[in-house]
């Protein structure tokens, strides 16, 4: 027996650096063990993205009879808290504390305001959609609890994953820096599709009670998720104190925003990030919903719509890996990335026409998968061509342009499918139109011009293919590990 499990775990330690995306990351001072525990908190952000934009806005649509658009908005305002990363990732850079931290400070710190968010939310939740003895309180004070606790879920997921992927490059050598970001979004990724199979199972069967049970245990599971996570993962810095010597200068983030825009094609850059993630992002308040009100998908299925993206997000996240760390241009993944979506959401939109259930979720897949391609593409194009002391920077400026142009792209798909609806209900746009699926058939054919334009954009950062070699262009950094 005993030769028997050494041959197991032998056989499974030659497999994981061929199978197991970035498994070669770890070092003999840091460990995986101790690089997976530290992605918890990662895990406690897509519990967070999940439940946000996957089970309440299905929830809050379909069974508590909220306005699409008011959910739209909601689901959006942590959207406000998302151009501060950049700024959250310097200061966290430059932090002193009296305890000798740099970013445990602000992994707690979100994550105390992550939970405080959670714990108020279901109850802001019933007064919102007014049900049982919710009816007695004026309409106002259900919205503006409601937004308080998206609100601060937002700023906490923000400011603890920003703070916790730096912390993450801390640890790690400088040539491991993009594989270790990769690793943290493939557990983003694996926490996003748990949590969305979890929130399904749990929420089958629907009731307002079982929906505040869901969310006070995502409020408990952040609290111990990312307690574990940063326990006794950064050293104390000798030396370190709240006062700084006078002759020491105050960092100046303008200064240093100022000289990485300044970097050829960072502007670009950040552009095509911003339009390509409006490209993928307005559907996310909608897909459900559109399962649940055009195919008549029940609330467990709906939510398992969630899980289906974040896999096809895997998907497209590993293989982005494996041909990135060939050296392959990631300007030229990114733009495949959005190659791929065209069709997908051609296929969300004719799963209507036929009421095609296997066609929804098909598309719902190459959605993820297209988004997993781009997403990758571009985070890595960013560190590549990174200056050497601003990776920092440069990862909260990705995260920054990627978060509050989904932010805007939710809020805009739930109005543009209400004004849609509305306009095509009243039969404003003919008899034919008059459709359910109009409103939300229109977002995707918008989603559609965006993809269309982020390939117009992308493509000027494209590098051009040695004229004498049929290779892939290499990079000083080459990404993720295969």
């Amino acid at each position: 027996m005993v030769l028997i499990t050494r041959r197991i775990v032998t056989h499974w330690a030659r497999l994981g650096p061929r199978f197991l995306p970035f498994a070669d990351v770890a070092t003999a001072d840091l460990p995986l063990a101790r690089l997976l525990r530290l992605s918890l908190f990662q895990v406690s952000v897509g519990m967070a993205l999940a439940l946000l934009v996957g089970a309440l806005n299905r929830v809050m649509i379909v069974e508590l009879h909220v306005p699409a658009a008011l959910v739209a908005v909601m689901v959006s305002l942590p959207v406000l808290y998302a151009p501060l990363r950049a700024l959250i990732g310097f200061r966290s850079d430059t932090h002193r504390s009296a305890l000798g931290w740099k970013r445990v400070p602000f992994i707690w710190l979100g994550t105390i305001i992550q939970f405080g968010g959670l714990a108020i939310m279901p109850f802001a939740l019933l007064v919102l959609s007014g049900g049982g003895n919710a009816q007695q309180w004026p309409v106002w004070i259900g919205q503006a609890g409601a937004a308080l606790a998206f609100l601060l879920v937002g700023a906490g997921l923000h400011t603890a994953q920003t703070a916790g992927l730096a912390l993450a490059t801390d640890l790690a050598p400088v040539e491991s820096h993009p594989r270790i970001v990769g690793l943290m979004y493939v557990m983003l990724l694996l926490g996003t599709i748990g949590s969305a199979l979890a929130f399904g199972w749990f929420l089958a069967d629907f009731s307002p009670a079982r929906l505040i049970q869901v969310i006070q245990a995502c409020a408990l599971a952040t609290l111990v998720l990312n307690t574990v996570a940063m326990w006794k993962q950064e050293a104390m810095i000798p030396g370190h104190s709240l006062k700084r010597r006078v002759s020491e200068p105050e960092p100046d983030f303008g200064a240093a925003w100022a000289r990485y825009c300044a970097t050829p094609g960072a502007r670009r850059r950040l552009a095509a990030i911003a339009v390509g993630t409006m490209a993928f992002a307005m559907q996310d308040v909608l897909l459900e919903p559109y399962g649940g009100q055009v195919l008549a998908m029940g609330v467990g299925d709906t939510t398992w719509l969630t899980a289906a993206l974040a896999a096809g997000g895997l998907a497209g996240f590993a293989l982005a890996a494996r041909i990135l760390g060939r050296g392959a241009d990631p300007a030229r993944m990114s733009m495949a990335g959005a190659a791929v979506g065209l069709p997908a959401f051609a296929a969300v939109i004719a799963a209507a026409a036929t009421l095609s259930v296997p066609l929804f979720v098909a598309g719902v897949v190459l959605v993820g998968f297209g988004g997993g391609l781009f997403g990758h593409g571009t985070l890595t194009l960013t560190m590549n061509r990174a200056p050497r002391d601003q990776v920092g920077l440069a990862l909260g400026a990705w995260g920054a342009a990627q978060a509050t142009a989904a932010g805007v792209a939710v809020a805009l798909g739930g109005i543009g499918r209400d004004a849609i609806g509305l306009f095509a209900d009243q039969g404003y746009l003919g008899t034919a139109l008059a459709h359910p699926a109009t409103g939300y058939a229109a977002v995707y054919a918008i989603e559609i011009v965006l993809l269309a334009l982020t390939l117009v954009v992308m493509r000027a950062l494209v590098e051009p293919r040695p004229r004498n070699s049929s290779s892939p262009t290499p990079h000083h950094t080459a990404g993720v590990a295969p």
